[in-house]
């Protein structure tokens, strides 16, 4: 078990928005992208939280991230929005994104949004929440750098492409759905290694197409793209269902990517600096065109209840539904503080030190 400490939140989202200002950043955008970096780590998601901000520190430095940089409009309707990111800050740029699909669907019931040539922007179920918290259901996907490996294959031919999705319910409760179409992100494989530790059997193949559980070669293969990768969601072949996470990740590169004009498949590139620009879809659907919102609500806290109180199997504490955990971690973050393993924590006293600010913890 790695070693952890606890940090304010604020105290955590206050650095790393100093970081990106440091680098260039608006102080708007830095803030909000450090909120969305925090987010992750205070709802349990160390793979996509603060650990990643060496990426985004490099990103700027090598130019694939323009700290200020403007999107293109490439078309706009009442009901859609096609943007170039031309290389904007993934974060701060989604929020904002999601922030018009949500005022669209306002005004005309639904409204989507897809985006190319962006950045890594963190967690789906951010942005999905956003549109939840307006009594609407929010949809989210990205595609990333080829890392996951297609049903009978041997070669990374599509990114972890995350699905996400948030569904408000009674006293503010929501189901958020947020995952990858692999069976695992690369950012978990980075806290594996990053801890010296095996990868779980059933995750990865290497350049043969064989399991592997070597979390350090599998990085290097794939950044290098030799071979080898993550799994579809479901596992290898088609005997666990592998076959449907292939399709779910295609299609993912398929909503963010073709619909946008942007890269897809292996043309999306991670270097050893930072991430590939990738490609972003945004979706939000007011449950009035449906039904009365609170009546749906309601409906819906008595789905998540029965989910809930599902009588746990023989060796098992409680049955959570999706987004259950993120949400109870972030309340505790909320009290205690959020969890960040000593290597971590670390590593960011060292991106401090480099640019000569003060480290508060």
């Amino acid at each position: 078990m790695a070693e952890t400490v606890r940090v304010k939140r604020e105290t955590l989202e206050k650095f790393c928005a100093e970081v990106f200002t440091h680098l260039g950043v608006p102080e708007d955008e830095a803030l909000a992208s450090a909120q969305v970096l925090v987010a992750a780590d205070a709802r349990g998601i160390e793979s996509h939280g603060v650990g990643r901000l060496w990426r985004y520190v490099n990103g700027i430095r090598e130019g694939v991230m323009q700290p200020k940089v403007a999107p293109l409009i490439l078309r706009s309707s009442p009901l859609s929005l096609v943007l170039d990111a031309q290389g904007a800050m993934g974060m701060a740029l989604s929020k904002k994104t999601m922030t018009m699909v949500i005022n669209k669907a306002n005004k005309i019931g639904s409204s989507f949004a897809s985006i190319r040539n962006s950045n890594h922007f963190g967690i789906a179920g951010y942005y999905t929440e956003m549109a939840a918290k307006n009594d609407m259901i929010g949809i989210c996907m990205t595609n990333t750098a080829a890392l996951g490996v297609p049903t009978f294959g041997r070669t990374a031919r599509f990114g972890t492409n995350p699905i996400a999705f948030s569904v408000p319910a009674s006293q503010g409760r929501m189901f958020t759905l947020d995952m990858a179409t692999t069976c695992v992100t690369r950012g978990k494989v980075e806290v594996y290694n990053r801890e010296n530790s095996p990868l779980p059997p059933g995750w990865a193949v290497d350049t043969k197409g064989q399991g592997t559980t070597d979390a350090a070669q599998l990085l290097e293969d794939m950044l290098y793209q030799r071979g080898g990768g993550m799994v579809p969601l479901g596992g290898e072949g088609e005997l666990l269902g592998g076959h449907k996470g292939y399709g779910l990740a295609v299609l993912v590169d398929i909503l963010t990517a073709v619909t946008s004009g942007g890269d897809f498949g292996k043309s999306v590139m991670d270097s050893a600096a930072t991430s590939a620009r990738v490609c972003h879809f945004f979706g939000a659907l007011k449950i009035e065109l449906f039904r009365d919102p609170e009546e749906f609500k309601n409906d819906m806290g008595q789905l998540l209840d029965e989910l809930e109180q599902t009588e746990p199997a023989a060796g098992c504490n409680r049955v959570y539904y999706a987004g259950l955990k993120e949400h109870e971690s972030e309340q505790e973050s909320h009290k205690l503080g959020v969890t960040l393993s000593t290597k971590v924590a670390e590593q960011l006293r060292g991106i401090g030190a480099e640019l000569n600010m003060g480290i508060p913890f």
